[in-house]
């Protein structure tokens, strides 16, 4: 299970990507929804910060399993 949610987090990073592009286009082609998209964009940012947390969980949930210290994921965060 504990590998399972290093791998998700390759999902989450692709999705926060999609929601960063799509809300940067909003802001240049409308500049009034820059106020909206930026907050959208911290919430976007938060959650994929969990997801990178909850990595590192797993990551240490698998050394006290196994005794072994394996980075699973790496972030480009």
């Amino acid at each position: 299970m504990s590998r399972q949610i290093c791998q998700d987090d390759d999902e989450v990073d692709a999705l926060y990507d999609q929601v960063y592009r799509e809300l940067l286009t909003y802001m240049i082609q409308d500049p009034r929804t820059i106020d909206r998209a930026t907050h959208l964009l911290w919430v976007s940012h938060n959650l994929e910060r969990m997801a990178d947390r909850s990595t590192n969980i797993a990551e240490r949930v698998i050394f006290l399993v196994t005794g072994k210290m394996e980075e699973v994921a790496s972030s480009k965060y």
